[in-house]
């Protein structure tokens, strides 16, 4: 069924347009041909399928860039839309209705997030070299962070080194889910800055550098299988005597971190906003076919139990909706409180996320595991960002540190601000 995405009364004419067009697309063009679209659909599928699909693909996306969609995150003056976090927020709702269609938008993982790091903190030269091509589409990016051996949780944790010899950087570390890692052209590294023959410490330096995956030394050792499944494009890579230019080092030595925190702090506020949509695909899923599905000589939606997931599933859908507007609200303002209000969501709505989507595949039965349906894929999704972008547990530690931080200053927390 359609998406039923009206204005919104509290939202400015831009905001509402945007959201409305955005709708039109996913309404139009991509939900009557989600089964198409998606190669886990495309299981034996001709060379000739594939053409078509890859031509609907591209009809579709220049369908998005005439609009003025294209790009949501990205600034004007690179072929994006330039919008700030809240209008981003409103936006990726309404485009995550759809599997895939932010995919058809110019906006996929971990693309857009590098993307936005280079526009950040890159030098021109990066700019030119990297991120334009990858605006383009003619490259490739990956994220290479965490670390088998030590707590993705703890960043303080990463033994990853690079050592400066001469004019380059020698790196020699062990990642794994490194995302994008079988198709990537180039990585962005999370590195440790050390003397040479030093072992990595807590207090050293940490940096990102730009490290082209055909350079001597990057072994990409395997695309890790998950959920089942025999490879991911999440691999494991390990950097041996890697040596790469100074001038590849994104931002300057001691960034890194801040880097991160950029990255993933606009990630969650998306996730969420993102896990929103898929509520709302799911909701509407659920209702339909309560509506239509008869059980026991009536309708589903006359049983009490039905209905109890229906308003649950309300409840849960518009609490974490309000929460993730609330917190784009304050990054837009650049409020430090923002951070609790991130891990908030970043705990809160992942697990709702799970509890609507379980209620839907609890009404549409055997069917709701079935790939015949998204519900399958929105659970084991919903199931990941509760590890991704860090634990649950690590946000409730900072949620409860900042909270008694505010009690030991005298103060009480203001709800309202």
């Amino acid at each position: 069924m359609a998406m039923n995405c009206k204005p919104v009364p509290a939202l400015d004419e831009r905001i509402n347009d945007i959201r409305l067009r955005t709708a039109e697309i996913v309404n139009e063009d991509i939900l009557p041909n989600e089964d198409r679209l998606w190669a886990s659909r495309r299981e034996g599928e001709s060379m000739e399928h594939r053409r078509e699909v890859l031509e609907l693909r591209a009809e579709i996306k220049e369908k998005v860039k005439k609009a003025g969609l294209w790009a949501p995150h990205l600034p004007k003056e690179y072929g994006g839309m330039g919008l700030d976090f809240l209008a981003h927020a409103y936006m990726n709702e309404v485009l995550a209705y759809a599997v895939g269609a932010a995919s058809l938008f110019g906006v996929v993982a971990p693309n857009s997030g590098n993307e936005s790091i280079l526009v950040k903190y890159g030098t021109q030269s990066q700019k030119e070299r990297w991120l334009l091509p990858l605006i383009d589409g003619v490259m490739e990016s990956g994220f290479s962070m965490t670390e088998p051996e030590n707590p993705g949780s703890d960043p303080r944790s990463l033994k990853t080194t690079a050592v400066r010899d001469g004019d380059h950087w020698v790196i020699n570390g062990h990642k794994w889910f490194t995302s994008n890692g079988i198709d990537a052209d180039f990585f962005i590294v999370m590195c440790r800055v050390v003397e040479p023959g030093a072992a990595p410490a807590v207090g050293d330096p940490m940096v990102q550098i730009i490290v082209p995956t055909t350079t001597k030394g990057v072994e990409i050792v395997r695309g890790i299988g998950i959920w089942g499944r025999r490879e991911s494009d999440h691999c494991e890579v390990r950097y041996d005597d890697v040596r790469v230019p100074l001038e590849n080092a994104l931002g300057g030595v001691g960034q890194g971190h801040q880097a991160a925190q950029d990255r993933l702090g606009a990630g969650r506020i998306y996730h969420c906003m993102n896990s929103v949509g898929q509520m709302w695909r799911a909701f509407d899923l659920m209702v339909e076919r309560a509506r239509t599905r008869e059980v026991h000589g009536g309708l589903l939606q006359d049983k009490q139990f039905i209905q109890g997931f229906i308003a649950d599933s309300y409840i849960d859908i518009q609490a974490a909706r309000l929460m993730t507007l609330h917190a784009a609200e304050k990054i837009d303002h650049g409020l430090q409180e923002a951070r609790t209000d991130i891990s908030a969501i970043k705990i809160f709505v992942p697990s709702a996320y799970s509890r609507v989507v379980d209620r839907a595949i609890q009404v549409w039965g055997a069917a709701g595991i079935s790939n015949d349906l998204p519900l399958a894929q929105m659970y084991l999704g919903a199931r990941t960002l509760r590890l991704a972008d860090g634990p649950d547990e690590v946000h409730r530690i900072l949620i409860a540190k900042n909270v008694l931080g505010q009690f030991a200053k005298g103060e009480g927390w203001d709800f309202g601000n």
